[in-house]
């Protein structure tokens, strides 16, 4: 029985003002080749309080969709508590990467993401100024 093969890798992503939704898919990939992993799991994480990593088709309508979908379920113009500790304005911020998550999960299947044709992974910046995201990835697996 092969060991398991463990690949750290660690990329960043500038981003504008939130919500600002950046396609992360090919910079994975090129973690996945160096990994030399063929069969197992890629873990990404994205290290900050108002940043999330989701799916999406990443094509300009669905951005779109997303945002607006985003500022609906936690509006940027609405009283949070947040505010009234720090006086920062971010905190719908803080309320929509939660509700995402920092993190996301996906199968490595013959040394490719196993996603679907019009499926991408995304690191969105929810907060009120640009942001140098730091992404964490940990790669699990065989060859």
């Amino acid at each position: 029985m092969n060991s398991p093969l463990i690949y750290l890798g660690t990329t960043e992503v500038q981003t504008k003002i939130g919500i600002d939704i950046k396609d992360i898919t090919d910079l994975l990939k090129v973690f996945i080749a160096e990994s030399q992993v063929t069969d197992g799991n890629l873990n990404a994480t994205v290290i900050g309080s108002t940043g999330s990593l989701t799916t999406i088709e990443y094509e300009p309508g669905v951005v779109e969709d997303l945002k607006r979908a985003i500022n609906k379920i936690a509006p940027p113009d609405q009283e949070y508590e947040h505010e009234k500790a720090w006086h920062d304005g971010n905190g719908h911020s803080h309320v929509q990467a939660a509700l995402l998550g920092p993190s996301i999960s996906l199968p490595i299947r013959k040394g490719k993401l196993a996603l679907g044709t019009w499926q991408q992974v995304v690191v969105i910046n929810h907060d009120n100024h640009p942001r140098k995201r730091k992404i964490e990835v940990t790669i699990i697996g065989s060859r």
